[in-house]
């Protein structure tokens, strides 16, 4: 039964499009199951009824305008009660619901099970037989387990809003691909599609302009792939046996004009491009062969796939893409490097949108110090069919609309005009101090990681840096940056913000950081070996880390060193112990430098708990609200199962921050914040009201918290924390804080939590 689900799945999901998927599914269940009827009902919102999509063994004729509503009939009584109905007569029942014309009459009993989706009710299967016969527990967890695996089809399908597109509906309806915020924003613009060379799964649909040369193209890259292979053959022969060695044979044949080409040539006729082409030809014979029960054929699919990157790779040789920016161009791709990020002209560059990632990949790193709006994860966007299409970015809700209407577009280009206009406006407030309207002050920093930082956060006011995160030099490179290679970064971080000072956080990696010389194999990477850890068992790289930073510090006398994921007390007396060794090293090597005031993050429960006994020992605490609220509701922020769960008005997270804040105070040791709490308007003021000394942000935030913090009263601000402080629903707490500071004034700085149409 295992193989039949497997085969059927593969099938599916290999499916051109959804009425294909649902055909399949129901002809596939049907056949398996022995049965004699298998139907797909779907929920259509807009229309409140459960639509008959898909069926074998009912009436062709029905499928497509047959429906029942959302409470009618045996379908609609599965949909209500969110589970199985298991009928052996169904005409006995008294919810039944005869649907003529759709040959039903004939069929007793009843199997119908819903097809959910977070929680959702997105269809209803049924399977029916002629018997007076009740279906066993084997077949009930057989179409539960299907149903299962066709409701991530037909959500993709729902979430895309290509659905009832696809099964008929109105063709120029907006889709909508949800994916993270990467960055704060909007944009309108063309798609212009970045794939890997020789990636045969990220090259996209394109119409091809000359027939005849395609295939000349075609040609001379099956002429350089033959030879490749029968030096490969060649080099083979002095070490393989006859039987290795015909493989080779294999392949050749598979390249010979009339095989695999052939079909290619036949696509390139049709108006593919020869990449395009290629990979479509590819895909359906490795489908092919992975449908196979032979263990043997199976891996043969590998061959082919092989064979296909060859022939790709050869013919991206020949015509090397010479990609062409427009002005309004929005980058798109699986998962975009900040290297290829940094070779686009940015003043062309509008937006942001990957399939992968996550908001703190080094991409997404760049894109917010780059102000760039950006969605990553964004699961369901079909890449190969956006290049050069129009697309709108909606980097505050993290949404991506193709095919938006005129009056959505609209909505998006006011939107966009109301940000450029507020963000001119508030330039003016850049040497303003950040001091409430009844003289309460705190001090404004920034979150930077690349040169590029340094520029905005000079040009915004910034008052230093809350969080240089010293990764990054680190992931750029294919080695560990040496000790000189350091100083040299650092020193221009520090003498860029001097008189500032510069909080320069120890290597953190680990969780979802990595480093491709230094690979981290975790089962669970955020409970894993990461931050602190990692460098404590590598006193070696931490050691040269730290005489780096101190090395820089000569003369400026601005350096704070801050300690990432710390658990317990341990970790941070032992930190501290080689940060006094290498401060030791370093004078004795004739530098005048001073010790440095070392702090450490609070991110996780552990910390909070133990916020007064940290705050006994070091010089400052640093609240990372990101991990920290993650870690408190046990909610990864980047798994887009459960990402709507994460939420820093949770009250467990502010009551979490008003105790490390009054721990803090017993002991007289400065609080800073340096999450993304601290760089939102209606955030940064709650935390101001807990007492916190400094905010750190990104830069294109400053401004923005720095108007909103010069518009009210600390003492209405302090009222607004208390009263959110007794109530239990962080959803509640976001809107009324929202209303709250809307009332006051403060709506147009409220942007990056509105939510759009």
């Amino acid at each position: 039964m295992l193989d039949t689900l497997r085969r059927i799945v593969q099938e599916v999901n290999n499916a051109a499009d959804i009425p294909s998927a649902l055909d399949l599914m129901a002809k596939r269940v049907r056949d398996a199951m022995g049965t004699e009827v298998c139907s797909i009902y779907l929920r259509d919102e807009e229309e409140q009824r459960y639509m008959l999509m898909a069926s074998e063994g009912l009436k062709r004729e029905a499928v497509g305008k047959v429906s029942l509503g959302l409470s009618e009939g045996l379908v609609g009584q599965v949909g209500l009660r969110e589970e199985p109905i298991n009928l052996e007569d169904a005409f006995t029942h008294p919810k039944f619901h005869y649907l003529a014309g759709t040959g039903e009459d004939a069929f007793h009993a009843f199997l119908g099970v819903p097809v959910m989706h977070h929680g959702k009710v997105l269809g209803i299967m049924v399977v029916q037989q002629r018997d007076v016969r009740r279906f066993d527990q084997s077949e009930e967890a057989f179409l539960v387990t299907i149903s299962a695996q066709l409701s991530a089809v037909i959500a993709h399908a729902h979430a895309s809003g290509v659905l009832f597109d696809q099964l008929g509906g109105g063709a120029d309806l907006p889709s909508f691909y949800d994916g993270l915020p990467g960055c704060p924003g909007a944009a309108i613009g063309y798609g212009v599609l970045l794939f890997p060379e020789a990636d045969l799964a990220s090259v996209p649909d394109r119409d091809v302009e000359d027939v005849s040369e395609e295939i000349s193209r075609l040609d001379d890259a099956l002429v350089r792939v033959r030879q490749e292979i029968r030096d490969l053959a060649e080099r083979a022969s002095r070490s393989l046996g006859a039987e290795e060695q015909a493989l080779f044979d294999v392949y050749l044949r598979m390249l010979d004009r009339h095989a695999l080409p052939a079909e290619v040539i036949a696509a390139i006729r049709e108006g593919q491009w020869a990449q395009g082409a290629l990979r479509t030809v590819i895909d359906v014979h490795v489908h092919n062969f992975e449908m196979m029960d032979d263990p043997y054929l199976r891996e043969r699919a590998a061959d082919v796939r092989d064979l296909g990157r060859r022939v790709l790779a050869q013919l991206q040789s020949q015509t090397r893409r010479h990609i062409i920016f427009p002005d309004e161009c929005i980058l798109l791709g699986e998962d975009i490097s900040a290297p290829m990020l940094m070779e686009v002209p940015r003043e062309r560059v509008r937006g942001i949108v990957t399939t992968r990632g996550s908001r703190n990949s080094h991409m997404a790193i760049v894109a917010r110090a780059m102000g760039i709006p950006t969605v990553v994860g964004a699961q369901n966007l079909p890449l190969k069919k956006m290049d050069d299409k129009e697309i709108i970015v909606d980097g505050f809700r993290g949404r991506v609309v193709a095919n938006a209407s005129a009056e959505l577009k609209q909505q998006f280009q006011e939107i966009i005009a109301e940000e450029e206009s507020l963000q001119a406006g508030l330039e003016k407030l850049r040497d303003e101090p950040a001091q409430t309207l009844d003289g309460t002050r705190i001090t404004l920093q920034v979150n930077t990681g690349l040169m590029t930082d340094i520029n905005r956060s000079l040009e915004r006011g910034a008052e230093g840096v809350g969080l240089y995160r010293t990764e990054i030099p680190f992931m750029v490179r294919d080695r560990f940056p040496s000790e000189e290679e350091q100083r040299v970064i650092y020193r221009e971080q520090l003498a860029a913000f001097a008189p500032h000072s510069v909080t320069m956080r120890t290597l953190d990696i680990g969780g979802d950081k990595s480093l491709s010389y230094f690979p981290i194999e975790d089962e669970n990477p955020f409970l894993g070996w990461r931050g602190i850890r990692v460098t404590l068992d590598h006193p070696e790289i931490f050691m040269v880390q730290v005489r780096a930073m101190i090395k820089a510090s000569e003369g400026l006398d601005n350096l704070r060193i801050m300690l990432p994921m710390i658990t317990s007390v341990i970790e941070a007396e032992e930190a501290q112990h080689l940060i006094h060794r290498a401060w030791l090293e370093v004078r004795d090597e004739g530098l005048d430098v001073s010790m440095p005031p070392v702090g450490v993050m609070i991110e996780v429960p552990a910390s909070v708990y133990q916020a007064r006994a940290l705050a006994q020992r070091v010089d400052f605490l640093s609240v990372g609200t990101n991990d920290l609220t993650q870690y408190l509701l046990a909610v990864d922020r980047n798994n887009r199962q459960v990402a709507s769960l994460y939420n820093s008005y949770h009250p467990a997270v502010l009551h979490a921050l008003m105790h490390v804040v009054e721990q803090a105070r017993e002991e007289h040791t400065p609080v800073s914040v340096c999450g993304e709490m601290a760089g939102e308007p209606s955030a940064a003021l709650l935390l101001m009201a807990m007492g916190v000394d400094v905010l750190s942000m990104n830069a294109s935030n400053l401004l923005k918290v720095k108007a909103a913090i010069r518009q009210v009263d600390i003492s209405f601000v302090r009222r607004l924390l208390n009263e959110v402080l007794a109530m239990d629903n962080g959803e509640v707490i976001g809107s009324y804080v929202d209303l709250q500071l809307t009332k006051a004034g403060l709506g147009e700085l409220l942007r990056n939590r509105k939510v759009l149409a």
